[in-house]
């Protein structure tokens, strides 16, 4: 049966704009998907949001700041070499924004929606958001799921420091530019065990570069990952049921990363999948539903 599909755009009291999609009825569990850097809602694979519709949740999937088609801070330049600074550990001046003011355009989005309290499932830079979230409102969230992401503290979840200058690349001025460079970037962090299809790989990026693409957007949004905090403690008094999914595979932050999430959260369960890079293969669409349908049965026990 197909599911009730609806887009709008949520206005925040911060002057944030986000764009959102739902897929499923608003009387339904309510999962918040958060989507990682630089990647718009639509990397939240239809298939994949369809399939959790299904199961009984109202799927929220929403543009990030400085993405697709919500809000550019175009006020705020972050250069180059800032970030390579930053990398280094060596961040001299504030980051135009944090992952703290991201976590609250989530919850503003959920304010938006008249949702008190939601699954939440993030990747990557969106894990570290939905984590802030759960650490700085965990009566906002039902359960979390925290996908390829770490927890803030510099000793884990590394990434490959080959892969930097291909994330913080030249600015690009066409959709073919942008076509060729995504490709390289999946290339190199995808799951080589589960390969995707080079004309999905080639359609996903133009239909990126359509809804908004900006290199600065995205050194922004890199600026906050790479000044976060460690929140180890904050995740250490989280109560909320928890799940940790990791690539072994995984490039771009390294598996200690997603160990140490779950070693963090008293409680949570972690799964770590071989062959699994830095992405959401659609082959193991049915391993991530059943894992996340488990972990928002174990909340639902909890809240009854």
């Amino acid at each position: 049966m197909a599911e009730i599909v609806t887009d709008g755009v949520a206005p925040l009291p911060s002057g944030i704009a986000l764009a959102y999609s739902t897929f499923g009825r608003e009387t339904d569990r309510p999962m918040l998907l958060i989507m990682g850097l630089g990647g718009p809602s639509i990397w939240w694979d239809d298939e994949l949001c369809t399939t959790l519709s299904e199961q009984g949740f109202y799927v929220i999937r929403y543009d990030n700041r400085d993405v697709g088609r919500s809000t550019y801070l175009h006020g705020a330049r972050v250069t180059r070499g800032q970030l390579a600074s930053a990398y280094l550990g060596n961040h001299r001046r504030p980051a135009p924004y944090t992952l703290s003011d991201m976590a609250d355009d989530g919850l503003g989005l959920l304010d938006h929606l008249g949702i008190e309290a939601a699954h939440l499932w993030g990747v990557s830079m969106g894990g570290m958001i939905a984590q802030t979230m759960a650490i700085a409102r965990p009566d906002r969230v039902r359960s979390l799921v925290s996908t390829m992401s770490t927890t803030g503290r510099r000793t884990v979840g590394w990434s490959d420091p080959r892969l930097l200058p291909l994330l913080i690349g030249r600015r690009l001025t066409s959709g073919d530019g942008y076509v060729r460079q995504s490709a390289r970037v999946w290339r190199a962090i995808g799951s080589r065990a589960y390969p995707e299809p080079p004309e999905k790989t080639e359609q996903r990026a133009r239909d990126t570069w359509d809804r908004g693409v900006s290199r600065v957007g995205s050194a922004r949004q890199m600026m906050a990952i790479l000044t976060q905090p460690d929140r180890t403690a904050g995740l250490h008094r989280l109560r909320v049921p928890t799940l940790v999914l990791h690539g072994m595979s995984d490039r771009l932050v390294h598996p200690s990363g997603g160990r140490a999430t779950a070693a963090a959260v008293p409680g949570a369960e972690l799964v770590l999948i071989r062959g699994m890079g830095h992405d959401l293969p659609q082959q193991l669409n049915p391993v991530f539903v059943d894992a996340v349908c488990r972990t928002a049965a174990r909340a639902e026990k909890v809240r009854r």
